[in-house]
């Protein structure tokens, strides 16, 4: 009773992939315990205006030897916050964008998250979409903190469009980090996003990051008609 059956068949790939996939899937949520009953995890969509992450090497140039970031709110994920510390960011030509918010903790390597629209203003012309961490061959900027002044040779993206989830939403979703998916915004100035970027970690939660642009292009912060898909 209550137990599934499969015809049998001569022919070789018989059972199409989209039945592969969903009990894949169900085979997975079931080994991870979670997700048993087959409801959505509940998605969290955040906007990610411009901010830094930053070194201790260019922590202790820009406001000191041994400093440490303060902290000031928590951010979605866990472990990540929002510090008190900010930067001025300096462009070509001299242009400017003051109090750059700095994200904790710190990392391995600084870099600069933009929108497009910021590197427009400071003199940018070449700003690549890039998932965070992936800043070889990018452009660099002059970055000027209370104590010094720092100039990175490279580290200026604009974050590309990504999820965070842990491993049962991946499984739930059928996906696997580094593929990509599919994010509709409904509403009057609705639409999808095709790239979204899968980022897997056991200790994130579902939520996708995009930028101060890609949020006003669909009117992020009217419309109440999401869905994320593979």
């Amino acid at each position: 009773m209550g137990s599934a059956r499969f015809a049998a068949s001569n022919s070789v790939g018989a059972i199409d992939r989209s039945m592969v996939e969903q009990i894949v899937r169900q085979v997975a949520l079931e080994y991870l315990g979670k997700g048993t009953n087959g409801a959505a995890p509940v998605l969290t969509v955040q906007t990610s205006s411009r901010h830094m992450h930053v070194c201790r090497e260019d922590m202790d140039v820009l406001f000191g030897p041994g400093t440490e970031l303060t902290f000031d709110r928590p951010l979605f994920q866990e472990g990540n916050f929002a510090a008190k510390e900010t930067v001025t960011i300096v462009g070509p030509r001299s242009r400017l964008i003051s109090n750059l918010r700095i994200l904790g903790p710190m990392r391995k390597q600084s870099q600069v998250e933009l929108a497009f629209t910021d590197a427009i203003m400071l003199g940018f012309a070449d700003i690549p979409v890039r998932l965070s961490g992936n800043i070889a061959g990018t452009p660099g900027a002059i970055l000027i903190g209370p104590k010094g002044v720092v100039e990175l040779k490279e580290g200026l993206i604009r974050a590309a469009i990504h999820v965070h989830m842990n491993p049962a939403e991946a499984a739930y979703f059928g996906v696997a980090k580094g593929d990509r998916m599919k994010l509709r915004i409904g509403g009057e100035a609705g639409l999808t996003f095709n790239h979204v970027h899968v980022r897997i970690d056991p200790t994130s939660k579902l939520n996708v990051h995009m930028d101060t642009d890609e949020a006003n292009a669909c009117g992020m912060h009217l419309t109440k008609e999401i869905e994320l898909f593979k």
